[in-house]
């Protein structure tokens, strides 16, 4: 039987349609990527954002034309938009034979087995405690690189946020687990471990009563193989300074940061239900800058929320403009059902939303040209993550550019590379690099 995965929305559901993988190709099935063939077709579904409810739901509709036109058995529906929607996509789309909320990954093999056999399938356990992770993921990544998630759900209950009543409350992973599962990625091949969750910084508070991320950077910056150690989605309240000095003192981990603020405004920061203010946001950025001076900090920003207005927005670009950030994301605000914001007064028009998000990205294209600038001539390793068609150049990306949501460097050469090559190049453009030598 063949059997295609469609992972939507961000690098934790990817993780969840790995572990997928593995159960099912350890079970024999044959994993395809051609949808005219496959007998069984999983789209794992993301509904965080308006756009991303739209797409999980176009792609659902789309695979179901399969069963009409191609080889397809079996549609299941996994993930966020399946744990929200439950009971909507029954209705509304009956070519769904089987759904799995977020906490029922590890039924879908059962799944499989109950739609083969003509029985509609649906499990949506409580949002407690952890799936059984298989013994081994199937890496979609390329192998170089992986996605290692290290706690699930999340406490903060953001306004405008559905993760808390799709993904549950706070829960960590056991740190002997995760070190488990690095050390088998790393005996694998991979070389940068990307550490997510819904919030990092506040792993293990609720295994150990205490924030333990940075027990958990000593343990894996011992693991043989691995190179680089990444931290996504750390937010700036939680980042202490015993974080900090664990950062500085494991030379594995990447001196890079993604820190999501969403606005820099007081009066927008506690109407979004954020535990910062302007002032704890520039004081804990400075700090970052002075313990690690060769940091990079990334950010996302969320523009036209309920009450914003055309000052507000203006100082945001100022501050943009000021904190001079590395990396950065700005998205429209998405009014979701269910959540605090949805019935706010003063909902922003789309129009303007969209003008706002556009001019910060403009405004930080520049920030970012001359950040890469001044960078000229210094010398950096690199991972190869492919070649430019016909050219003696190569894709590529250093510590400061996390995978997929950063940009990619273009490093010159005669010299035959491959994908997941680690190389010294020397910086002679914002983004253009000269090959010195190959590292690994």
């Amino acid at each position: 039987m063949k059997i295609l995965f469609i992972s939507l929305g961000c690098d934790k559901n990817l993780v969840d349609s790995e572990n997928m993988l593995g159960l099912l190709s350890a079970e024999g099935y044959e994993i395809t990527d051609d949808e005219t063939v496959a007998d069984i077709i999983v789209v794992n579904s993301c509904c965080f954002i308006g756009d991303a409810k739209e797409e999980s739901i176009n792609t659902i509709l789309e695979m179901a034309q399969y069963k009409q036109t191609g080889s397809l058995k079996s549609l299941i529906v996994t993930g966020c938009l399946a744990q929200r929607y439950a009971e909507e996509i029954k209705t509304e789309i009956p070519e769904v034979d089987a759904i799995l909320g977020t906490n029922s990954y590890d039924e879908i093999a059962n799944a499989i087995r109950e739609t083969l056999q003509a029985h509609h399938f649906c499990s949506l356990k409580p949002l407690e405690g952890l799936p059984n992770d298989p013994t081994k993921r199937l890496l979609t990544t390329g192998g170089h690189f992986a996605y290692l998630k290290i706690a699930e759900g999340c406490n903060k209950n953001c306004a405008y946020c559905v993760i808390p009543s799709v993904r549950g409350r706070y829960r960590s992973k056991k740190m002997e687990d995760i070190i488990a599962e690095a050390k088998q990625l790393a005996d694998n091949g991979v070389k940068e471990l990307i550490l997510v969750a819904q919030e990092t910084t506040l792993y293990g508070i609720d295994l150990y009563q205490k924030k333990s991320l940075p027990d958990l950077l000593d343990a894996l910056n011992e693991i043989p193989g691995l190179l680089w150690i990444r931290i996504l989605y750390c937010y700036p309240e939680e980042i202490t300074q015993e974080l900090i000095d664990a950062m500085k003192r494991n030379s594995k981990v990447c001196h890079y940061l993604d820190m999501p603020i969403q606005h820099c405004n007081d009066t927008i920061l506690r109407a979004m239900n954020r535990k910062t203010n302007k002032a704890q946001l520039v004081e804990q950025i400075n700090h970052l800058r002075e313990e690690i001076p060769d940091i990079c900090l990334r950010t996302t920003l969320i523009t036209g929320f309920p009450g914003e207005t055309d000052e507000m927005h203006e100082e945001m670009m100022q501050f943009v403009n000021d904190m001079e950030f590395d990396r950065l994301g700005a998205f429209p605000y998405s009014p979701e059902e269910n959540t605090a914001a949805y019935s706010m007064p003063n909902q922003v028009k789309e129009e303007t939303k969209l003008t706002w998000r556009d001019e910060i990205m403009e405004l930080e294209q520049e920030v970012i040209f001359d950040k890469n600038e001044s960078f000229v001539n210094r010398e950096l390793l690199c991972f190869i993550e492919g070649k430019v068609a016909d050219e003696n150049v190569y894709i590529g990306r250093t510590y400061r550019d996390a995978p997929n949501v950063d940009g990619y460097i273009f490093i010159h050469t005669p010299e035959a590379l491959m994908t997941g090559d680690v190389v010294r190049a020397k910086v002679t453009g914002a983004y253009e690099y000269d090959l010195i030598g190959e590292l690994l």
